[in-house]
């Protein structure tokens, strides 16, 4: 298949959609790997024509993060989604995105976004936000595509779409893992072998709450903790069970089914995974 026509300006994006029908986006930073291919396989499912976005966001990276160092690969990424038949990626730079520096108007994502990954990264999700909005006002999709692997981007998308009246259908996508349970993510790549077989305990910690959550809050948080614990390589940042519906921690009185969070430094990668528990 040929390569998708790589589009650079905003102008030039939207001048190539005139006429497209259906669009669907996948926004990505690029250092594509199986997870984001599962985005653009439903995408294709939904849409007549799909976009692929490639745009390492500056506005979402903390002073003390890895913004220089954020893997970059665009010939890879191309050939990769040629296999695809991706019609067009969208790969700005950032003086197009910004072209007067980072804008003096932006989403605040609200009190969702100063909890868990935003307390450790402050300002995270309104420098997200800010980029999925104006992607949207770009390129106008029908759907716009998000792995649950980053639930609370997730929720805080879907959030601003409703409460913004935003017209598109944000469709998410299950996490996509390795055959040892190890969620995918492009900075996997910074985890040399020894670190890489540490960072299954963050799958193990979830297959142990889950196990446990027929006992109780306290006993699934307990289990996946341990489950942490055991691996020196594996330094927690946070673990949390929250409610799905509005993203704020469950109590001991919850039942049903919840999220249980979770983020640790394994080596270089700040790792971050979830999956569903049920408490009872």
């Amino acid at each position: 298949m040929a390569e998708p026509v790589v589009v650079t300006t905003i102008a030039g994006m939207r001048s190539a959609l005139a006429g497209r029908g259906a669009v669907a986006l996948v926004p990505t930073m690029g250092a594509l790997h199986e997870g984001h291919l599962a985005l653009v396989d439903r995408a294709r499912e939904v849409a007549q024509t799909v976009v692929v976005s490639i745009f390492v966001n500056p506005t979402q990276f903390g002073p003390a993060e890895d913004l220089a160092k954020y893997p970059r690969d665009l010939a890879g990424d191309l050939a990769v989604l040629a296999t695809r038949g991706v019609e067009f990626v969208f790969a700005p730079d950032a003086s197009e995105m910004y072209p007067d520096g980072p804008t003096a108007v932006t989403v605040h994502a609200g009190p969702v976004a100063d909890t868990f990954e935003g307390a450790s990264r402050p300002g995270h999700f309104d420098g997200v936000l800010t980029i999925v909005a104006k992607l949207l006002h770009i390129v106008r999709p029908s759907h716009v595509l998000f792995g649950q692997k980053d639930a609370q981007q997730l929720f805080l998308v879907q959030r601003m779409v409703r409460d913004l009246d935003i017209a598109v259908v944000v469709e998410p996508v299950e996490t996509v893992r390795a055959g040892d349970g190890l969620a995918l993510s492009s900075r996997n790549r910074y985890l040399d072998d020894a670190h890489r077989a540490a960072a299954v305990a963050l799958r193990r910690a979830l297959d142990a709450a889950a196990a446990a959550g027929e006992r109780g809050l306290a006993a699934a948080t307990d289990a996946a903790r341990a489950e942490i614990a055991a691996d020196d390589l594996v330094k927690l940042d946070y673990l949390a069970v929250v409610d799905p519906r509005t993203f704020r921690p469950v109590d001991d009185a919850f039942r049903g089914t919840a999220r249980l969070l979770i983020a640790a430094q394994v080596g270089r990668a700040r790792l971050i995974d979830n999956d569903a528990i049920h408490l009872s």
